[in-house]
Protein backbone atom coordinates (compact mmCIF):
# COMPACT_ATOMS: atom_id res chain seq x y z
CA UNK A 1 0.00 0.00 0.00
CA UNK A 2 1.19 3.51 -0.81
CA UNK A 3 0.56 6.30 1.70
CA UNK A 4 1.16 10.02 1.47
CA UNK A 5 3.62 11.79 3.79
CA UNK A 6 0.68 13.15 5.78
CA UNK A 7 -0.78 9.66 6.18
CA UNK A 8 2.56 8.23 7.29
CA UNK A 9 2.84 11.05 9.84
CA UNK A 10 -0.61 10.25 11.23
CA UNK A 11 0.16 6.53 11.35
CA UNK A 12 3.52 6.85 13.15
CA UNK A 13 2.49 9.62 15.54
CA UNK A 14 -0.84 7.97 16.33
CA UNK A 15 0.80 4.61 16.99
CA UNK A 16 3.42 6.30 19.20
CA UNK A 17 0.67 7.87 21.31
CA UNK A 18 -1.14 4.52 21.41
CA UNK A 19 2.05 2.89 22.70
CA UNK A 20 2.34 5.50 25.46
CA UNK A 21 -1.32 5.14 26.44
CA UNK A 22 -1.21 1.34 26.45
CA UNK A 23 1.80 1.34 28.76
CA UNK A 24 0.30 3.60 31.45
CA UNK A 25 -3.39 2.77 31.09
CA UNK A 26 -4.95 1.02 28.09
CA UNK A 27 -7.29 1.53 25.13
CA UNK A 28 -4.51 2.58 22.77
CA UNK A 29 -6.15 0.15 20.35
CA UNK A 30 -8.97 2.66 19.99
CA UNK A 31 -6.39 4.81 18.17
CA UNK A 32 -4.67 2.06 16.20
CA UNK A 33 -7.94 0.45 15.08
CA UNK A 34 -9.15 3.85 13.87
CA UNK A 35 -5.90 4.30 11.91
CA UNK A 36 -6.16 0.83 10.39
CA UNK A 37 -9.75 1.33 9.25
CA UNK A 38 -9.96 5.07 8.50
CA UNK A 39 -6.43 5.88 7.27
CA UNK A 40 -5.23 2.54 5.94
CA UNK A 41 -8.66 1.45 4.70
CA UNK A 42 -8.75 -2.08 6.13
CA UNK A 43 -12.03 -3.88 6.82
CA UNK A 44 -12.88 -4.35 10.50
CA UNK A 45 -11.96 -8.02 10.90
CA UNK A 46 -8.57 -7.59 9.18
CA UNK A 47 -7.92 -4.42 11.21
CA UNK A 48 -8.62 -6.44 14.37
CA UNK A 49 -6.01 -9.01 13.35
CA UNK A 50 -3.45 -6.54 12.02
CA UNK A 51 -3.68 -4.52 15.23
CA UNK A 52 -2.15 -7.45 17.11
CA UNK A 53 1.18 -7.03 15.26
CA UNK A 54 1.79 -3.75 17.05
CA UNK A 55 0.46 -5.19 20.31
CA UNK A 56 3.09 -7.96 20.22
CA UNK A 57 5.89 -5.60 19.22
CA UNK A 58 5.05 -3.03 21.86
CA UNK A 59 4.47 -5.68 24.51
CA UNK A 60 7.88 -7.25 23.93
CA UNK A 61 9.64 -3.90 24.28
CA UNK A 62 7.62 -2.71 27.27
CA UNK A 63 7.96 -6.03 29.11
CA UNK A 64 11.72 -5.98 28.59
CA UNK A 65 12.05 -2.47 30.04
CA UNK A 66 9.86 -3.24 33.05
CA UNK A 67 11.74 -6.49 33.68
CA UNK A 68 15.14 -4.81 33.38
CA UNK A 69 14.04 -2.20 35.92
CA UNK A 70 12.78 -4.78 38.42
CA UNK A 71 9.04 -4.18 37.96
CA UNK A 72 8.07 -7.58 36.53
CA UNK A 73 7.95 -10.72 38.69
CA UNK A 74 7.01 -13.90 36.82
CA UNK A 75 7.11 -16.16 39.89
CA UNK A 76 4.02 -14.68 41.56
CA UNK A 77 2.16 -14.16 38.28
CA UNK A 78 2.33 -17.61 36.65
CA UNK A 79 -1.26 -18.65 37.35
CA UNK A 80 -2.69 -15.29 36.33
CA UNK A 81 -0.80 -15.42 33.02
CA UNK A 82 -2.02 -18.98 32.38
CA UNK A 83 -5.70 -18.22 33.09
CA UNK A 84 -5.74 -15.09 30.93
CA UNK A 85 -3.97 -16.90 28.08
CA UNK A 86 -6.53 -19.74 28.11
CA UNK A 87 -9.34 -17.19 27.93
CA UNK A 88 -7.59 -15.34 25.09
CA UNK A 89 -7.38 -18.48 22.95
CA UNK A 90 -11.13 -18.99 23.33
CA UNK A 91 -11.76 -15.32 22.56
CA UNK A 92 -9.71 -15.25 19.37
CA UNK A 93 -11.45 -18.39 18.14
CA UNK A 94 -14.79 -16.62 18.53
CA UNK A 95 -13.39 -13.44 16.94
CA UNK A 96 -12.41 -15.30 13.77
CA UNK A 97 -15.94 -16.65 13.35
CA UNK A 98 -18.28 -13.78 14.28
CA UNK A 99 -18.46 -9.99 14.00
CA UNK A 100 -17.55 -7.92 17.04
CA UNK A 101 -19.93 -5.05 16.17
CA UNK A 102 -22.57 -6.07 18.71
CA UNK A 103 -19.97 -6.48 21.40
CA UNK A 104 -18.87 -2.88 20.85
CA UNK A 105 -22.32 -1.75 21.97
CA UNK A 106 -21.86 -3.58 25.27
CA UNK A 107 -18.37 -2.04 25.54
CA UNK A 108 -19.90 1.43 26.07
CA UNK A 109 -21.54 0.40 29.31
CA UNK A 110 -18.56 -1.60 30.46
CA UNK A 111 -16.51 1.59 30.22
CA UNK A 112 -19.02 3.59 32.27
CA UNK A 113 -18.91 0.93 34.99
CA UNK A 114 -15.11 0.97 34.86
CA UNK A 115 -14.99 4.75 35.31
CA UNK A 116 -17.09 4.49 38.47
CA UNK A 117 -14.81 1.73 39.81
CA UNK A 118 -11.73 3.86 39.15
CA UNK A 119 -13.14 7.03 40.76
CA UNK A 120 -14.50 5.41 43.94
CA UNK A 121 -11.80 5.37 46.63
CA UNK A 122 -8.85 6.37 44.39
CA UNK A 123 -6.38 5.62 47.20
CA UNK A 124 -6.82 1.93 46.37
CA UNK A 125 -4.92 2.67 43.16
CA UNK A 126 -2.14 4.76 44.72
CA UNK A 127 -1.18 2.84 47.85
CA UNK A 128 1.90 0.66 47.56
CA UNK A 129 0.94 -2.87 48.57
CA UNK A 130 3.30 -4.52 51.02
CA UNK A 131 1.26 -7.72 51.34
CA UNK A 132 1.61 -10.89 49.30
CA UNK A 133 -0.10 -10.96 45.93
CA UNK A 134 -3.55 -12.53 46.10
CA UNK A 135 -3.46 -15.59 43.87
CA UNK A 136 -6.57 -16.56 41.84
CA UNK A 137 -9.08 -18.71 43.72
CA UNK A 138 -12.06 -20.79 42.60
CA UNK A 139 -14.13 -17.60 42.88
CA UNK A 140 -11.76 -15.22 41.09
CA UNK A 141 -10.22 -17.53 38.44
CA UNK A 142 -13.25 -17.14 36.11
CA UNK A 143 -12.66 -13.37 36.14
CA UNK A 144 -9.17 -13.83 34.72
CA UNK A 145 -10.40 -16.30 32.10
CA UNK A 146 -13.14 -13.83 31.11
CA UNK A 147 -10.53 -11.07 30.93
CA UNK A 148 -8.45 -13.19 28.58
CA UNK A 149 -11.51 -13.98 26.45
CA UNK A 150 -12.15 -10.27 26.04
CA UNK A 151 -8.53 -9.59 25.06
CA UNK A 152 -8.51 -12.40 22.52
CA UNK A 153 -11.83 -11.28 21.12
CA UNK A 154 -11.40 -7.55 20.64
CA UNK A 155 -8.34 -6.21 22.62
CA UNK A 156 -9.61 -2.59 22.77
CA UNK A 157 -9.78 -1.53 26.42
CA UNK A 158 -8.03 -4.69 27.59
CA UNK A 159 -5.40 -2.73 29.51
CA UNK A 160 -8.01 -0.94 31.59
CA UNK A 161 -9.72 -4.16 32.61
CA UNK A 162 -6.33 -5.75 33.36
CA UNK A 163 -5.41 -2.94 35.71
CA UNK A 164 -8.73 -3.17 37.53
CA UNK A 165 -8.28 -6.89 38.24
CA UNK A 166 -4.57 -6.71 39.00
CA UNK A 167 -4.87 -3.75 41.40
CA UNK A 168 -8.24 -4.38 43.04
CA UNK A 169 -8.34 -8.21 43.07
CA UNK A 170 -4.69 -9.34 43.01
CA UNK A 171 -3.42 -6.35 45.05
CA UNK A 172 -0.60 -5.24 42.78
CA UNK A 173 0.46 -1.59 42.91
CA UNK A 174 -0.45 0.25 39.72
CA UNK A 175 3.07 0.32 38.22
CA UNK A 176 3.69 -3.39 38.83
CA UNK A 177 0.19 -4.04 37.47
CA UNK A 178 1.13 -2.16 34.30
CA UNK A 179 4.26 -4.29 33.96
CA UNK A 180 2.29 -7.53 34.31
CA UNK A 181 -0.38 -6.22 31.94
CA UNK A 182 2.28 -5.52 29.30
CA UNK A 183 3.72 -9.02 29.55
CA UNK A 184 0.48 -11.00 29.69
CA UNK A 185 -0.93 -9.16 26.67
CA UNK A 186 2.33 -9.75 24.79
CA UNK A 187 2.36 -13.45 25.75
CA UNK A 188 -1.16 -14.39 24.71
CA UNK A 189 -1.00 -12.16 21.62
CA UNK A 190 1.73 -14.39 20.18
CA UNK A 191 -0.82 -17.23 19.95
CA UNK A 192 -3.65 -14.89 18.97
CA UNK A 193 -1.67 -13.46 16.07
CA UNK A 194 -0.88 -16.96 14.80
CA UNK A 195 -4.59 -17.79 14.73
CA UNK A 196 -5.50 -14.57 12.94
CA UNK A 197 -2.73 -15.22 10.40
CA UNK A 198 -3.93 -18.77 9.83
CA UNK A 199 -7.37 -17.38 9.01
CA UNK A 200 -5.93 -14.79 6.60
CA UNK A 201 -6.95 -11.85 8.78
CA UNK A 202 -3.64 -9.94 9.07
CA UNK A 203 -2.19 -7.27 6.80
CA UNK A 204 1.45 -7.57 7.87
CA UNK A 205 2.58 -4.40 6.12
CA UNK A 206 0.00 -2.23 7.84
CA UNK A 207 0.54 -3.90 11.20
CA UNK A 208 4.33 -3.57 10.99
CA UNK A 209 4.18 0.16 10.23
CA UNK A 210 2.04 0.70 13.31
CA UNK A 211 4.37 -1.48 15.37
CA UNK A 212 7.26 0.97 14.89
CA UNK A 213 5.46 3.83 16.64
CA UNK A 214 4.01 1.56 19.33
CA UNK A 215 7.42 0.12 20.25
CA UNK A 216 8.94 3.58 20.61
CA UNK A 217 5.99 4.83 22.67
CA UNK A 218 6.07 1.75 24.87
CA UNK A 219 9.83 2.01 25.48
CA UNK A 220 9.76 5.69 26.43
CA UNK A 221 6.75 5.35 28.73
CA UNK A 222 7.98 2.16 30.43
CA UNK A 223 11.25 3.89 31.27
CA UNK A 224 9.31 6.79 32.78
CA UNK A 225 6.96 4.52 34.75
CA UNK A 226 9.84 2.42 36.12
CA UNK A 227 12.02 5.27 37.34
CA UNK A 228 9.87 8.32 38.11
CA UNK A 229 8.85 8.37 41.78
CA UNK A 230 5.37 9.82 41.13
CA UNK A 231 4.66 7.57 38.15
CA UNK A 232 1.80 5.86 40.00
CA UNK A 233 -0.04 9.17 40.34
CA UNK A 234 0.43 9.94 36.65
CA UNK A 235 -0.63 6.43 35.69
CA UNK A 236 -3.86 6.87 37.65
CA UNK A 237 -4.55 10.28 36.09
CA UNK A 238 -3.91 8.98 32.59
CA UNK A 239 -6.20 6.02 33.30
CA UNK A 240 -9.08 8.30 34.35
CA UNK A 241 -8.61 10.62 31.36
CA UNK A 242 -8.42 7.75 28.86
CA UNK A 243 -11.56 6.07 30.19
CA UNK A 244 -13.49 9.36 29.99
CA UNK A 245 -12.29 10.00 26.42
CA UNK A 246 -13.17 6.45 25.36
CA UNK A 247 -16.68 6.85 26.80
CA UNK A 248 -17.19 10.18 25.01
CA UNK A 249 -15.99 8.68 21.73
CA UNK A 250 -18.18 5.60 22.09
CA UNK A 251 -21.25 7.77 22.63
CA UNK A 252 -20.49 9.87 19.54
CA UNK A 253 -19.29 13.08 21.18
CA UNK A 254 -16.33 13.25 18.79
CA UNK A 255 -18.46 12.42 15.78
Amino acid sequence: MDYTLAEYSIIIFGSFIAGCINTLAGSGSAITLAILTEVMGLPGNIANGSNRVGVVAQGSMTSYVFYKNGKLDFKESKLIILLISVGALIGVYVATHISNDQFREVFKYLMISMLLIILIRPKRWLTANNVSIAQPTILTAPLFIALGFYGGFIQMGMGIFCLALFVLVSKYDIITANALKAFVVFFYSIFVIAIFHYNGLIDWQAGSILAIGQMIGGYVTAQFASKYKNADVWAYRVLVIIVILVILRLFGVFG
